[in-house]
C-alpha cells in the first residue's frame, strides 16, 4: 500500500469512527538498517534508510470538553484514553504507551497538549525489526507539533522520542531508529555518527539496485533480558579497556586484553569494533556503487551478528543463507539479518532486474527448509517524518 493509499484509507475510517474528516494527517516511517547493528548504543556508526511503510495518524481535536487524548488503533482494535490534564503516565492498552511517552515529553517542555481524537493507521510489521515502535513515536511528535503550532528540532526531536522509549515502553534502544524515522530522505542512506550525532546523506538513486526486505515471520520481544544483556556486556567491555565506549577502542587493544576478559564479553566487543569500520566501509562503497563490496560487507556483519553477538536465529540464517546461494550471478550481492535480532527480517542488496526470480527463490527454498512463509517486499530509501494534511 503506498502512503497515499495509506494516508487516504486512514482518513475514511477516521471519518466513519468520529463522523467527520480529520483536520490534520500526519506520517512516518519504519526504517531498515543495510549495515552498523547494535553499534549505535556503542557510540558507532550506523546506515540505516526510511522505508515505504509507514505509521499514519489522522486527527482532529476533540469536539466535546474532553482533557483526553483518545487514540483509535486500527491494527489491535483497541482504543486508548490518555488524560492530558496531568502529567501523563504508563498505561493500557501496551501499545499506548509509545504514544503516552511522546506526549509526557512534549509535557515536560511545557506544551499544553489539547484534547484530540485520533485514527492510527500503520503498514510497518509488528515485530519484524523495522522499528515500528519509532515510526509510531515519531508520528506522534509529528502530529503534537502539528496540534500545538511549536515545531521542534529535529535532533531534540528524535532524542524525546528515544527517551519515550526508554522511559515508558522498557527499552533502552539507541538513538538510530528514531533519526532516521525523523530525518529519512528519498532515494539517500543516512549514515549517523551515533557519538557526535552528526548525519551525513549518502546517495543510493542506482536504478540497478534494490533493497529487498525478507520478513522471516518470527516475532520478537526486545523488552526482555537479550538486548539490556547485550548492552551491558559491552559497557564491561568498555570498562576493561578503559574507554568510555567501544568507539573509543582498537581492536589490538581489545586483543591486548582478552585474558582479563570473559569470552563472552570479548566476542561482543569484538562484534562491535568490527562493525562501526565494516558501516564505515559500506557508506564508501554505496557512493561509489561497489556494490560487491557492500554485499561482502553485509555478509560478514551476519556472520559476526551470528556468532559473536549471537542475536541471530535458525530462520534468519537460512534466509541468509539461501541468498549467499543464489550468488551474485543469480542476482544477490549480499544479505544478512537486520534489527535487534532474535527473528524479524533480514536486508538483502539485489539486482533490480531480478527481484521477482530472487523472490520466488528464498520464498521456496524457506517454505522448504523451516515450513514458514516469508514476506518479502521492495523499498526505495524513503522521505522521513511528513505532514500530509494541516
Amino acid at each position: 500500500m503506498t502512503l497515499n493509499e495509506l494516508t487516504g484509507q486512514a482518513s475514511q475510517r477516521f471519518a466513519k469512527a468520529f463522523g467527520r474528516p480529520p483536520r490534520w494527517i500526519v506520517a512516518a516511517p519504519g526504517r531498515v538498517n543495510l549495515i552498523g547493528e547494535h553499534t549505535d548504543y556503542n557510540d558507532g556508526f550506523v546506515l540505516p534508510m526510511a522505508i515505504e511503510f509507514y505509521t499514519v495518524m489522522a486527527t482532529d481535536l476533540s469536539p466535546s470538553p474532553s482533557s483526553s487524548v483518545t487514540v483509535f488503533d486500527t491494527v489491535f482494535n483497541e482504543t486508548a484514553q490518555i488524560d492530558v490534564s496531568k502529567p501523563v503516565e504508563k498505561g493500557d492498552p501496551k501499545w499506548s504507551n509509545y504514544i503516552r511517552g511522546v506526549i509526557a515529553g512534549f509535557q515536560r517542555r511545557g506544551e499544553r497538549i489539547p484534547a484530540l481524537e485520533v485514527l492510527l493507521q500503520s503498514s510497518v510489521p509488528l515485530g519484524g525489526g523495522l522499528s515500528s515502535s519509532a515510526a509510531l513515536e515519531v508520528s506522534t511528535a509529528t502530529l503534537l507539533e502539528v496540534a500545538s503550532g511549536k515545531k521542534i528540532d529535529p535532533v531534540e526531536k528524535a532524542l524525546l522520542c528515544q527517551k519515550a522509549e526508554h522511559e515508558f515502553a522498557g527499552m533502552p534502544c539507541g538513538i538510530m531508529d528514531q533519526f532516521i524515522s525523523v530525518m529519512g530522505r528519498k532515494d539517500h542512506l543516512l549514515l549517523l555518527d551515533c557519538r557526535s550525532r552528526q548525519t551525513e546523506f549518502v546517495p543510493m538513486s542506482d536504478p540497478a539496485v534494490a533493497v529487498l526486505i525478507v520478513n522471516s515471520n518470527v516475532k520478537h520481544e526486545l523488552t526482555g533480558s537479550e538486548y539490556p544483556t547485550r548492552r551491558r556486556q559491552c559497557e564491561t567491555a568498555a570498562r576493561i579497556l578503559g574507554v568510555p565506549s567501544l568507539r573509543d577502542a582498537t581492536a589490538a587493544a581489545l586483543e591486548a586484553a582478552k585474558g582479563k576478559m570473559d569470552p563472552v564479553v570479548y566476542r561482543r566487543a569484538r562484534h562491535v569494533l568490527g562493525e562501526i569500520e565494516r558501516t564505515v566501509h559500506a557508506a564508501e562503497g554505496v557512493r561509489g556503487s561497489n556494490w560487491p563490496t557492500v554485499g561482502q560487507l553485509m555478509y560478514a556483519s551476519h556472520r559476526s551478528l551470528r556468532d559473536d553477538y549471537e542475536v541471530s536465529c535458525a530462520e534468519l540464517d537460512a534466509v541468509v543463507e539461501i541468498a549467499e546461494a543464489i550468488g551474485v550471478k543469480g542476482g544477490v550481492y549480499g544479505c544478512r539479518m537486520t534489527g535487534g535480532g532474535f527473528g524479524g527480517c533480514c536486508v538483502a542488496l539485489v539486482k533490480a532486474d531480478a527481484v521477482e526470480a530472487i523472490s520466488k527463490h528464498i520464498t521456496a527454498d524457506y517454505q522448504k527448509r523451516i515450513g514458514k512463509e516469508a514476506t518479502i517486499f521492495v523499498s526505495r530509501p524513503a522521505a522521513g517524518a511528513t505532514v500530509i494534511k494541516s
